[in-house]
């Protein structure tokens, strides 16, 4: 079950990270780390972000965010997160469950 949503208002600097489970691998190759970056500007097109700072490591990302609205983080990382599971998923050819 998701859960919900954390109230993230506008014209705040957000530090954001996110790691693999039980801390595994996300990134395997500098491709993953590339892939990544092609993803985030592909999630900007689709909901303009400002990204301050990236810092992307085997096992997890960092990221200095500045939404302009209520709500922006919630839908960019939405966008973000689901395109990074599905690329990996399918180039890895994994359903994330081991």
């Amino acid at each position: 079950m998701a859960r919900r949503s954390r109230a993230c208002p506008g014209r705040f600097t957000y530090h954001v990270l996110n790691r693999g489970n039980a801390r595994a691998e996300v990134f395997h190759t500098p491709d993953d780390h590339e892939a990544f970056i092609k993803l985030m500007a592909e999630a900007f097109l689709r909901k303009p972000m400002r990204i301050l700072a990236d810092c992307l490591m085997p096992n997890h990302f960092q990221l200095a965010l500045w939404p302009r609205e209520g709500g922006d983080l919630s839908r960019w990382m939405h966008c973000l997160m689901t395109a990074h599971v599905r690329c990996s998923s399918r180039h890895y050819r994994s359903s994330g469950h081991e």
